[in-house]
Order: C-alpha cells, then sequence, then structure tokens
C-alpha cells in the first residue's frame, strides 16, 4: 500500500500580498494585484501592467550578505519556505535532515540578475560581472538557498517546465513521499519575471494584456473581452508530508493530496493543442491515479490565463474529461487576482486549492463581466462561494506543450 501525502503548511507571496494569511483574505475579497508596472520605464511598451509583489523587504528572511547572491525570484522563494515551514511548524535537524527535501520550479530564473549582468558586461568588460551572478540566476538555486537554510539534505531539485513547473514540482514531490524517498519535501515555485526583456518579449508574441487604462480589471479569465494575460510574480510553497510522519508530531493537515497527472500536447511550441486533448488526458490521469470518477470532483482551479486561446480549450478540455458533470462543477481562476506567476502559478495555486478545501469556499473570477459563449461553465464570478468541497482539481499548462494537474481531497484520518 503506497504511503498517503498530506499539506501541513502552505507559504504564499503574491501581489496581493506577502504572507498565507494576506493571500487569502485578498482572494476570497475578490482584490486585484495589478498596477502599473513601476520597475522600469514603459512608456515604449505596449503592455504596461503588471501583479508586482509590493514592500518585500529581503531583510526579513535574508542576511544583507546574502541578498546580493540571490537573484529577487530566489528571495521570493526562501520567504515562501519560511512562511511554509513556519505555518507546518516543521523542525528540521539533524534527527530527520536527511528525510526531508526540496523541489523548487521556475519557469524563468533570474531574469534580473541575467538582464543587470549582461549590461555590466557590455559597459565595463567581463571582469565587471559579479561572481554571483551564476549561482543567482540559475533555477535550482531556489531549492539549493531554501536546502541550505533549512539543513533539508534529502532530495534536491528543482523543475523548469514553463507554466507548468511550480505544478510539477508539487506533483513530484508527492510522488517521491509516496515511494519512500523522502519523509517530507518543501514544494512549490518562484518567479520574478517583470522585466523589461520578459515585458517586451512576451509583448512579441502578443500574449500580453494592453488595457493599461484600467489595470485591475485586466486579467478576466473566461471574459469575452479578455485580451491577454498579465505578468505576475511572487512564490508558493507547501509543506508536504507522509501522513503518519504529519500525524506523529501532531500536524495541522490542511488537504491530502490523492492524484498527479503529468502530460505533453506534442502540438506546438506556444500554443494548446486545438482539441485541448493534453488538458483532458492530464486531468484524468489525475483522477485515474486517485481511482475517482470525474463526478466526485467538485472544484477545478483552472489555468485560466486570461488569453483568448487558453481559456475556451482549457473549457472545452473540462467538458471532454468530465462529460455531463461539467456543468456541476465550480471553476474558479484565481489569475483573475495574482496575475500570471507564469513557472510559480502551479505552487500559488496549490497552495490556494488546499486552502479552498480545508475552509470549505472557492475564491471567485473577478472580471468575468460577459462570459465568452465558448466558455459557458460555471466560473464563480466576481464573488467568493461556500462550497463543500471533497475533491479539488488544480491545473497547469506551459508552453512547449507541458501540462500538469494536482488532485486534492479533504482530509479524513
Amino acid at each position: 500500500m503506497s504511503r498517503r501525502v498530506v499539506i501541513t503548511g502552505i507559504g504564499l507571496v503574491s501581489s496581493l500580498g506577502i504572507g498565507t494569511a494576506q493571500n487569502w483574505t485578498a482572494l476570497l475579497a475578490g482584490q486585484s494585484g495589478v498596477t502599473r508596472i513601476t520597475r522600469f520605464d514603459v512608456s515604449a511598451y505596449a503592455a504596461q501592467i503588471a501583479a508586482e509583489v509590493k514592500g518585500f523587504d529581503p531583510l526579513n528572511w535574508i542576511e544583507k550578505k546574502d541578498i546580493k547572491k540571490m537573484d529577487l525570484f530566489i528571495q521570493y522563494a526562501v520567504a515562501a519556505s519560511q512562511f511554509a515551514v513556519d505555518d507546518a511548524k516543521l523542525t528540521i535537524d539533524a534527527s530527520n535532515a536527511t528525510e526531508i527535501g526540496v523541489f523548487i520550479g521556475s519557469g524563468i530564473g533570474g531574469f534580473i540578475t541575467i538582464e543587470r549582468e549582461h549590461e555590466a558586461l557590455l559597459k565595463g568588460g567581463p571582469r565587471k560581472v559579479s561572481p554571483f551572478f551564476i549561482p543567482s540566476a540559475i533555477i535550482n538555486l531556489a531549492s539549493g538557498q531554501v536546502s541550505i537554510r533549512f539543513g533539508a539534505k534529502g532530495p534536491n531539485l528543482a523543475t523548469c517546465t514553463a507554466c507548468s513547473a511550480s505544478a510539477h514540482a508539487v506533483g513530484e514531490s508527492y510522488e517521491i513521499i509516496k515511494r519512500g524517498d523522502a519523509d517530507a519535501m518543501i514544494a512549490g515555485g518562484s518567479e520574478a519575471a517583470i522585466t523589461p526583456m520578459s515585458v517586451g518579449g512576451f509583448g512579441q508574441l502578443r500574449a500580453l494584456s494592453t488595457r493599461n487604462d484600467e489595470p485591475e480589471r485586466a486579467s478576466r479569465p473566461f471574459d469575452k473581452g479578455r485580451d491577454g494575460f498579465i505578468i505576475g510574480e511572487g512564490a508558493g510553497v507547501v509543506i508536504l508530508e507522509e501522513l503518519e510522519h504529519a500525524r506523529r508530531r501532531g500536524a495541522q493537515i490542511y488537504a491530502e493530496i490523492v492524484g498527479y497527472g503529468s502530460t505533453s500536447d506534442a502540438y506546438h511550441m506556444t500554443a494548446p493543442s486545438e482539441d485541448g486533448d493534453g488538458g483532458r488526458r492530464v486531468m484524468a490521469m489525475a483522477l485515474r491515479k486517485a481511482g475517482i470518477t470525474p463526478d466526485q470532483v467538485d472544484y477545478i482551479n483552472a489555468h485560466g490565463t486570461s488569453t483568448p486561446y487558453n481559456d475556451k480549450l482549457e473549457t472545452l478540455a473540462i467538458k471532454n474529461c468530465f462529460g455531463d458533470h461539467a456543468r456541476k462543477l465550480v471553476i474558479s481562476s484565481t489569475k483573475s487576482m495574482t496575475g500570471h506567476l507564469l513557472g510559480g502559478a502551479g505552487g500559488l495555486e496549490a497552495g490556494i486549492s488546499a486552502l479552498a478545501v480545508y475552509h470549505q469556499v472557492v475564491p471567485p473570477t473577478i472580471n468575468l463581466d460577459e462570459p465568452d459563449p465558448e466558455c459557458d461553465l460555471d466560473y464563480v464570478p466576481h464573488t467568493s462561494r461556500p462550497l463543500a468541497i471533497e475533491y479539488a482539481l488544480s491545473n497547469s499548462f506551459g508552453f512547449g506543450g507541458t501540462n500538469a494537474a494536482l488532485l486534492f481531497k479533504k482530509y479524513e484520518a
């Protein structure tokens, strides 16, 4: 019999707040974290809005001498991990360090550092490049720094699967614990890609909303007037534990993870397949591995990016996976409030989904004023909703056709 895996800690950092409680309160209130970009001059950009984290001071988590060794995405990962570890009341010491691992994904990594150090190279030559450039920028140093911080000596891994990265990190951590390679994992993702090159690049793909005059209304998943996603930043980290390990130490349990799916569209480098088949299969895989039927799922935290293609094809995938039950499902996109954290999205939304199961309430999809006729399911417009949730699914889809689905269950002893 495989080992059961539960969530005992949640750490969230986003444009809605620094800390899990702030984020959850803002989500239930339907607040938007989207504003005009403040990090750089956006006057020449078509898209001038983003979901920036406000008021983040790395000194609250990191020694001053170490800040220059970490890109902002690593700093966010450290902060979210500290929130999660504290929430779980998890002590890591010589008695258990080798049984606790870290798995943190990112889609972009240290864009801020890369752009800054490239400018230093061009202006002053190679001697002006920081000796901390490489370890500050590469994706696995989020996991590495968190591992060092807590002394976690189990598996130390990172994913870079675009916007599915941290959902894959959580899912693979679940599998690691199930098969007995660790008793607990610090898992999730982080992103800090609100930079000139990133906004310019996604803008050239015509992927971003240009509703610059109404930032808080620009992220509008499933709405007829949606015109692209909003780049967000931050981190979402959860503590996964083998059930008996959590019980022995009297941990609070938010939810149980019971299913995980991973598939590929094998179709296009940026667009989802036109039949939504990759999304359908990844949800079906998560359900199959959990041994449940589609009609047992109550809530889906949708990928819901607010792009024309994603929202209608995710809707199609849900209909094809769930059949008649799709009309009874409650679905919402919290990206309507947080923006799209790219590789950090799945970790943030795993934490949100676990909170929804624990509190038995669904955050809304804000800005859903006029539903797209092709998006005709129940997306919880505008206002959060109490709901009896036994099973909740969280979807993440990424460039390159990479898909992930996580299935959460209300915890029962």
